[in-house]
């Protein structure tokens, strides 16, 4: 099966041949299938920005493809902002980007660059914004009236209204409480069962991406650290600190553990952690 994203040799240079040139991304390789849902994470300055931008068009390499179901999504530059409704990108605080006079029209703006029948606009927008939790009653106010999170939603909504293939968040639960967090999480998480596409998500939380992401891909210093599934990836939690990045607290946890003679394996929440101490703990409490 056709991956619906690969990208072959992916680099990117800004400031090429300036005394300003910085390697963004380096000979990055590799393919996302239809339905994964991948968790991006990096430091700082690692590339995974200037990377996700490339996915959906919005930067051209300097060398190497993007696919996006087998076609290379530069072959014909006049019809990239097609590939843009198809790989949905929603930046970091989105909110910053709402403008329309009511929440129902700022979730039609993308379907309606689509051209898409009134009906079709009108359909989508509102399942958009059951997707996210959005009530009827707040449609009609202005997007400027709602909570932080609520406005999230409505930027999400936005996105997930054009249907697209790949939906990429970056940092989409950055700035909420814990709370916020959690619900808009699972948001995501309902949408990306019941829609059967693709997720990528990128997170500075490792707690957030250890919850959702079936893989993760790790960027440093411009390159692709790694890429496998999420146990593995997060069961290298020397090889993450060395690059600055934490594992969550309940995978080191049990990796101490494990390190220390208990038969326990490499967990990523909390649910996991449980179901494999409470066994030892009833064999006995000493032994934990």
């Amino acid at each position: 099966m056709t991956p619906i994203l690969e990208t072959q040799e992916l680099c990117y240079t800004y400031g090429v041949e300036t005394p300003f040139e910085k390697k963004a991304v380096q000979n990055v390789s590799i393919k996302i299938e239809q339905g994964d849902f991948i968790g991006v994470i990096g430091h700082t300055g690692s590339g995974k920005s200037t990377l996700i931008q490339m996915l959906n068009g919005l930067i051209r390499p300097t060398s190497g493809k993007v696919l996006l179901a087998g076609k290379d999504i530069w072959e014909e530059p006049k019809k990239i902002r097609a590939v843009r409704f198809r790989v949905g990108m929603v930046f970091q605080y989105p909110e910053d980007q709402l403008f329309e006079e009511t929440v129902l029209k700022d979730i039609q703006f993308g379907p309606r660059n689509m051209k898409l029948t009134e009906n079709e606009i009108e359909q989508r927008a509102r399942d958009a914004a059951k997707f996210v939790g959005l009530p009827d009653e707040l449609l009609d106010k202005s997007p400027f009236e709602l909570s932080g999170g609520e406005k999230r939603r409505v930027a999400i909504a936005g996105v997930i209204a054009m249907d697209p293939d790949v939906l990429i968040l970056d940092e989409p639960t950055a700035g909420l409480d814990p709370a916020g967090r959690d619900v808009l999480l699972s948001e995501i998480v309902s949408y990306h069962k019941i829609r059967g596409n693709t997720v990528l998500l990128v997170s500075h939380s490792m707690e957030d991406v250890a919850r959702v992401a079936d893989r993760v891909l790790v960027m440093n210093a411009s390159h692709m650290q790694m890429f496998d599934h999420t146990a593995e990836v997060f069961a290298h939690d020397k090889e993450l600190e060395s690059i600055g990045l934490q594992v969550p607290q309940v995978t080191k946890i049990m990796a101490e553990l494990k390190s220390r003679g208990y038969p326990v394996e490499t967990c990523l929440t909390v649910e996991q952690a449980v179901a494999q101490l409470l066994p030892l703990i009833k064999k006995g409490g000493d032994r934990v």
